[in-house]
């Protein structure tokens, strides 16, 4: 969980984390009245009347109510792993929850697979539409500045990855006032239009959503495409969770963003009443002249925040992947003291930006970015849906199975609904994301096959650890000094580097330890489960570090002056063996070849076990051996 500094003032923390929550995590959904009414509009196909007005608000202000207050924020939100939130921890926790299965815990990992794909397919949309949507407000005020749109977008793109090396806290500490000041201004202008059509507050009863559905049955599905643009972002007050805790994201919803939310549509919707021909933009056409300068500027300032949002995510996606054995390793740099979850992946940030950019480029408009944008999400939802309210929250709250398949059914209901209507994007663009989603999976799940296939490979020429100790006590090693760290990803086989110096040199340091790194099904390691010592033969000792998928698996930092055995260890006195295996692919069964050479592609492309462990450079020994899959 979250750990506070040392002095630090409780209060402060808490309004700070608001603050932040405020800007990153609200920041895309916070951005949808920019697009959300002028595609939903457009979905009708005819200029709106009175009825169909107050129907497209009513069906906006109700997902809203359903999807975010209802769904996320009261049931989802429980189903933390210790804090942390996202696709791979609730599969993390429902994982635990079915040990004794292991069919369901693959079909478990199939979908987690499948989450984090499509949360990364979200990542490359959000920021390309939210940026471009705004900036396109110059277009609003002059049509002589649409050649600077597309070149402005970019600019602002690269610049927002640009600064993510800085780190969610320090991002968050700046952008939050914006966005606090942009929820702020989108809710005293939907205010001010309200007060000049007061009648759209009738919008708030569900039964004028209900009738536009029946009265426009042939277009029902592509309304209700537009109306999900609305809750679009949704998914990151639970992915970003361990970015600024439940607390913090529940009362800055609750308590400002929903409420400026409702009034900025309420404000379009009431514009429209009045000014019918305003439907092709009605979020800028409700802005006096003088002031559509100035809110480009500050949507422009919160659609990069909104960008924020899925990018922390996709960190917090890819980190928990590779801790859970489904991606390559990677370069993971914490960049706060306090909290664990606000990470900075550069491989992540720099894919993303390039996959935004092209995307930019090849769609150029909102409009048409807006036809991709949607079945990644509700793709994600329907993921969270299952394994949430099937698995994790049934047995937090000991459901019975009527109370489970009831609000399972409903939610589950509601999500495919709207992933029926983002499906009749996918010619239009949806396919985007359906093939970017589908190329990450399978690249995850070609490094998991390809993982077991190496293990099994190295298992079967590897020498079994307690014979082998047993036969090195029996021969009776000289004895030297210092210490000896011989890494090993398996407790009961002998480290290549320990059998290849065993042959070569009868001498032996005085401080002799096999270390097993273990990673949890849990965001954070307890403390019984931080290190444990075993002592073998011949001096040696079997040290088992355990890390959770949230954490840093820092190998001295968490050995320093530790007891092993009669000593303490002395981490400047520490040579760390690493195995490094050269994989020769061979035909076999198990995997087509191509696929067997893409895996030892990203093997090799993957980041050192030394970096990835934080060992000392200077004292690290890297031992190579040939091993054929």
């Amino acid at each position: 969980m979250k750990r506070l500094v040392h002095g630090s003032d409780p209060n402060n923390r808490f309004l700070a984390l608001l603050i932040g929550a405020t800007g990153v995590v609200f920041g895309d959904i916070g951005t949808s009245p920019l697009y959300a009414m002028k595609e939903t509009f457009a979905a009708l196909g005819s200029a709106p009347g009175f009825d169909e007005v107050l129907g497209t608000v009513s069906l906006i202000f109700w997902t809203l109510m359903i999807v975010l207050t209802l769904k996320y924020q009261f049931f989802i939100m429980h189903a933390d792993n210790k804090g942390e939130g996202g696709t791979m921890a609730l599969v993390a926790i429902a994982m635990q929850q079915e040990k004794d299965h292991r069919q369901r815990k693959k079909i478990l990992l199939l979908l987690g697979m499948g989450g984090v794909a499509l949360f990364f397919g979200d990542g490359v949309i959000t920021p390309a539409i939210s940026v471009l949507s705004a900036i396109e407000g110059l277009e609003v005020a002059t049509p002589l500045l649409k050649p600077v749109v597309i070149p402005a977008t970019l600019v602002v793109i690269i610049g927002l990855f640009v600064v993510q090396r800085h780190g969610t806290a320090r991002v968050g500490a700046v952008f939050g006032p914006i966005v606090g000041i942009w929820f702020l201004a989108i809710a005293l202008i939907g205010l001010w239009n309200i007060l000049h059509h007061p009648e759209i507050l009738r919008a708030c009863n569900p039964f004028y959503g209900i009738q536009l559905l029946y009265m426009h049955q042939d277009r029902a599905l592509p309304v209700l495409g537009g109306v999900f643009l609305a809750v679009t972002g949704a998914e990151a007050l639970y992915a970003d969770m361990g970015h600024f805790g439940k607390g913090p994201i529940n009362w800055a919803w609750g308590g400002f963003v929903f409420p400026a939310l409702t009034l900025n549509y309420l404000g379009q919707g009431a514009l429209v009443l009045g000014h019918p021909e305003a439907i092709h933009n009605p979020f800028y056409l409700a802005i006096p002249t003088w002031g559509i300068y100035p809110m480009v500027v500050l949507a422009t300032a919160a659609t990069v925040i909104a960008s924020q949002a899925v990018i922390s995510g996709a960190y917090s996606a890819s980190f928990q992947a590779m801790q859970m054995g489904l991606l390559p390793r990677m370069n993971i740099i914490h960049t706060s003291e306090n909290e664990f979850g606000q990470i900075y992946v550069p491989t992540v940030n720099w894919t993303l930006m390039a996959a935004v950019v092209v995307l930019v480029i090849a769609f150029k408009d909102s409009s048409s970015l807006a036809s991709a944008y949607g079945i990644a999400v509700t793709g994600t939802m329907i993921i969270v849906t299952l394994i949430a309210f099937g698995l994790v929250l049934r047995h937090l709250f000991h459901w019975g199975w009527l109370r489970t398949l009831l609000l399972l059914g409903l939610f589950l209901m509601i999500d495919s609904t709207f992933l029926c209507a983002n499906l009749l994007k996918i010619a239009d663009g949806g396919w985007f994301p359906l093939v970017l989603g589908s190329g990450i999976t399978f690249l995850m799940f070609t490094w998991q096959q390809g993982r077991q296939i190496a293990g099994r490979a190295i298992r079967r020429e590897s020498i079994p650890l307690q014979p082998f100790l047993r036969q090195l006590d029996h021969e009776q090693a000289w004895q030297g000094t210092g210490t000896a760290v011989y890494m090993s990803s398996n407790p009961d086989i002998t480290p290549t580097a320990l059998v290849h110096l065993s042959r070569h040199s009868q001498m032996l340091p005085a401080h002799r330890i096999i270390l097993n790194v273990h990673f949890l099904e849990s965001p954070f390691a307890q403390d019984h489960e931080k290190m444990l010592v075993t002592p073998l033969f011949c001096h040696f000792y079997q040290v088992t570090l355990g890390f959770g998928f949230m954490e840093t698996p820092d190998i001295p930092g968490r050995m320093r002056s530790q007891q092993i055995g009669d000593l303490p260890f002395v981490l400047e006195d520490a040579i760390f063996y690493v195995g490094k295996a050269s994989f020769v692919p061979s035909p076999q069964k198990e995997m087509a070849l191509w696929r067997l050479r893409l895996y030892l592609g990203m093997a090799r492309a993957a980041e050192s076990a030394s970096v990835f462990f934080n060992l000392p450079p200077q004292q690290v020994v890297d031992i190579g051996t040939r091993i054929v899959l």
